[in-house]
């Protein structure tokens, strides 16, 4: 697919945009008051999380025999899966078992995401914003990770199941992404110099 979507599906996805936009609007007047150390260690464990989360879905889709040339070194993975690892069709013959288990792993990250943020600052306010932090800059490592192991995704126009919970979320690379930066760049704008 290599046309641009505009849409995310379900239709309520799209208002995930809307995020940065809204938490700019609350946090502008007192500005967030958040260490920069504090976000350079909260990005760091969103970077290391992303990578981890992205090497967890190639093992995943590995053992399945979802992803082809697994047996093989990491570039022979990377060659053989770029233009076949289709999202819509990893979800559709992914077994049921192992879907119950993506399912608890998103909980699960959305639970450390949330546990960094609870730990990282004392108001809710800069509570959300950590949170919101740390998932932008999880998101687009994760995006990192899978390119730098399998080469995947191909070009910010390829189709990507986003989400799981409660029903699965479909949108292009670039949609969440676009999220991602839009989150980053609230965070810093918002920021009181601590």
């Amino acid at each position: 697919m290599n046309e641009f979507v505009l849409f995310a599906q379900p239709w309520w996805v799209n208002l995930f945009l809307g995020i940065p936009f809204v938490a700019y609007y609350l946090w502008r007047r007192e500005g967030l008051v958040i260490s920069q150390w504090t976000l350079v260690v909260s990005g760091l464990f969103g970077i290391a999380f992303g990578f981890v989360e992205a090497s967890v879905v190639v093992y995943l889709r590995a053992a399945v025999g979802l992803l082809p040339g697994y047996g093989g070194t990491l570039s022979d993975v990377a060659r053989l899966s770029a233009d076949i690892y289709q999202q819509a069709q990893i979800l559709s013959e992914l077994p049921k078992s192992l879907l119950v288990i993506e399912l608890f792993r998103e909980a699960a990250t959305m639970i450390m995401l949330a546990s960094v943020a609870l730990m990282a600052v004392k108001s809710l306010r800069e509570r959300w914003a950590i949170f919101l932090w740390t998932f932008a800059i999880w998101d687009i490592f994760y995006y990192v990770g899978l390119w730098a192991t399998v080469r995947w995704p191909s070009s910010l126009l390829t189709l990507d199941v986003i989400f799981l919970i409660p029903v699965p979320w479909f949108s292009q690379a670039w949609f969440p992404i676009l999220v991602s930066v839009l989150t980053m760049i609230t965070v810093v704008l918002a920021r009181k110099a601590v």
